[in-house]
């Protein structure tokens, strides 16, 4: 065979479990639309990514978190609070007995150090290209790559969609996907506000969706505003000025006055989850499985998640003598990762539902609700390991084990 294990998919979550994987001796080819380094690779955008505590501890095992902690900024309180209502809570990591809840890291610098993971790990890397023909085998999967003017024919154990939302590998597997439209947009911008932001997180729900703020380096904030799609170009069409305005009279002076703003980036909110994670020979991972909404930031974390238990799955099985790519493999890992993508889907999935709704009886009930949240350590410790991804089986990445 050409490959163990080809990965469909080079972004941050892609490249992840390639990393993962060569670590451990297996062949991996990745193919990968865009090459990288170039400005449009999901893995080298101006975007930044909020890392939850455990997914700082997955990198820290595939020995990528040494480069990416100096540019980290460490997200050690979240604000939570519902716009015109009585109701907040607080999370600290203090409380949780952690050196910080989560982390904010560009991007582009988890794409370099990935990037050079990559090559120190001999993984194969075609791109430009794109799979165009799948088939499977009893013993092996044939994968017909376009690559220029010109098709190769790779086959490999295992081939793993991870090309995103769109996948076009998943399609090609068989696996369908249901999708919802949330009616809403992401605006996103940097921010810098004239007051420290102390390491602090806000997430602010308002009648058009979630307002988040996240700690930046030189005490900026990375904004993402959540707006119906109608909204949008009113917004973008703001001058700067114009636009701080906005935002001051939605956020409030919580965070303090708004004093400057970077460039405005639009990405449409959708829901879409693969009616099943694994086919023959194939398994979904990342935003390929689950796209969610941006609220809590669960997406990036789960799809990690998604990687460090696939290595694992992959791992184990090729040591006891098992094919990584057989039913029974594949049956299990889909079994491991369902509750925990589940659980995530239904608290992302439930924020927007409960908050965007104006429905006078429901808005105290909630803000009832996050008032108690804030005075029962119970609840808010159990919110909290939620969203820093330490809920249910780790993999052993996460638990700090080397895989």
């Amino acid at each position: 065979m050409d490959a163990d294990v080809i990965i469909a998919g080079g972004g941050l979550v892609g490249a992840s479990l390639a990393t993962a994987l060569a670590a451990q001796g297996l062949r991996v080819t990745i193919v990968e639309a865009v090459p990288y380094g170039a400005a449009a690779h999901p893995g080298f955008d101006d975007r930044v990514i909020a890392l939850a505590y455990g997914s700082m501890r997955i990198l820290d095992g595939l020995g990528l978190w040494p480069e990416l902690a100096a540019e980290a900024t460490p997200i050690r309180h979240i604000h939570i609070s519902d716009r015109g209502h009585f109701g907040g809570a607080r999370l600290t990591a203090r409380e949780e007995g952690v050196p910080a809840l989560g982390y904010v890291v560009a991007a582009r610098s988890m794409g370099n150090a990935l990037e050079r993971a990559l090559g120190a790990g001999h993984v194969r890397v075609l791109a430009p290209a794109l799979v165009v023909a799948v088939t499977p085998g009893e013993d092996a999967v044939e994968v017909t790559v376009e690559s220029g003017d010109e098709e190769v024919r790779l086959r490999a154990a295992l081939l793993v969609a991870a090309d995103g939302g769109e996948s076009t590998v998943r399609a090609a597997v068989g696996i369908g996907a249901r999708t919802r439209d949330y009616g809403q947009s992401a605006v996103i911008t940097n921010v810098l506000s004239d007051r420290p932001h102390q390491d602090r997180a806000f997430e602010r729900f308002t009648d058009t969706g979630p307002l988040a703020l996240l700690p930046m380096t030189d005490n900026r904030y990375s904004m993402v505003w959540t707006v119906a799609h109608r909204q949008v170009e009113d917004l973008l069409a703001l001058s700067d000025a114009g636009f701080l305005a906005a935002l001051q009279e939605r956020f409030g002076m919580r965070a303090g006055r708004f004093v400057r703003s970077g460039s405005r980036a639009v990405y449409p909110l959708r829901l879409i989850r693969a009616r099943q994670q694994v086919a023959a020979r194939a398994v979904v991972i990342g935003n390929a499985a689950h796209t969610l909404h941006p609220v809590a930031g669960q997406g990036f974390n789960l799809g990690l998640r998604d990687a460090a238990a696939l290595a694992e799955t992959v791992v184990d099985a090729r040591r006891r003598g098992a094919d990584p790519g057989s039913p029974e493999v594949l049956r299990a890992y889909a079994r491991w990762r369902g509750m925990d993508q589940n659980r995530a889907t239904l608290l992302t999935d439930g924020l927007v539902r409960l908050f965007s709704h104006p429905f006078a009886p429901l808005a105290l009930a909630r803000n009832m609700g996050l008032v108690t949240l804030d005075l029962v350590p119970a609840l808010k410790h159990g919110l909290a390991r939620t969203t820093m991804g330490l809920v249910g089986r780790q993999p052993r990445l996460a638990r700090g084990r080397p895989l």
